[in-house]
């Protein structure tokens, strides 16, 4: 899963060099090289694959920005604690102007982790807040590790879990929710980004054994808005066409069929 990080860190990469760069990542250059992905492999000859890779990395684009923005608003909230939930090469800590106060726990699984701080300390990158890691398996028991790390679930936290749900079973969402829920002061807010109904089907059918496509498991439920309210959370559901569009970069291609409820889920605990 973490070479898939390091994936996404080269998608980031290539749109930080872009004139009109939606975001800036200066550390993705640095976690794709490390990783091997530096500079770009040529593109595939299969024009269908091309045009799904494309497809993958445009929108890793759009979320990205989708849950910077959410940041930015959360830490204007007040909020002063940030969890990254299967961190990757989230560089956060690092590109982003934080508040005085924050702490931003970062939550992956060791290999990651250690393999993302030898890059931090060849690029001697310092965090803009505090950053604390969190070195466990989601499938284990991450909140009370992030107890010990010294989260407060007393006070408001907003919580990211951006390109993770995908890769767990329905069972393992309900779970996680739950217990970031149980974690959740009211005020919390969340970002999640949710694998969009049919997207197993079109871009995993012939997807190569081992890729990040191949791994994937679950979508979004059908009203995800509801399903977040049942956990305790109101929450807004927007489509990948409706921030693209809003971000300048509209979608040329029409919707297929009627379009179904975003993936990009932004939520507030009550």
């Amino acid at each position: 899963m973490w070479a898939t990080a390091v994936g996404v860190a080269r998608v980031r990469a290539l749109e930080s060099e872009r004139e009109n760069a939606l975001f800036s990542d200066p550390l993705a250059q640095a976690f794709a090289a490390a990783g091997g992905l530096w500079p770009s492999s040529p593109p595939p000859g299969d024009k269908e694959a091309r045009r799904r890779r494309l497809g993958v990395a445009f929108s890793i684009v759009i979320r990205t920005k989708f849950l910077d923005d959410l940041l930015r608003q959360a830490s204007a909230s007040g909020i002063r604690q940030v969890v990254l939930l299967g961190a990757g090469m989230d560089s956060r800590a690092f590109r982003m102007d934080w508040p005085e106060g924050t702490r931003l726990f970062e939550v992956d699984t060791p290999a990651p982790l250690d393999f993302k701080a030898s890059v931090l300390r060849q690029e001697r990158a310092t965090p803009r807040c505090e950053r604390i890691t969190v070195a466990v398996d989601l499938r284990d028991d991450w909140p009370g590790a992030l107890a010990a790390a010294g989260h407060d679930p007393t006070a408001p936290t907003v919580w990211i879990a951006e390109g993770l749900l995908i890769y767990l079973p329905e069972d393992a969402v309900e779970l996680l929710l739950a217990r970031i829920g149980a974690r959740s002061a009211a005020g919390s807010r969340m970002g999640l980004t949710l694998g969009s109904r049919g997207v197993i089907e079109r871009f995993g059918a012939d997807a190569v054994p081992g890729s990040a496509a191949s791994l994937w498991v679950s979508e979004m439920p059908d009203d995800p808005v509801e399903w977040l309210a049942g956990h305790g959370w109101e929450a807004g559901s927007h489509t990948l066409r409706e921030r693209a569009a809003a971000y300048g970069r509209p979608i040329s291609t029409p919707p297929r069929g009627e379009e179904q409820p975003g993936g990009l889920i932004s939520a507030v605990r009550r």
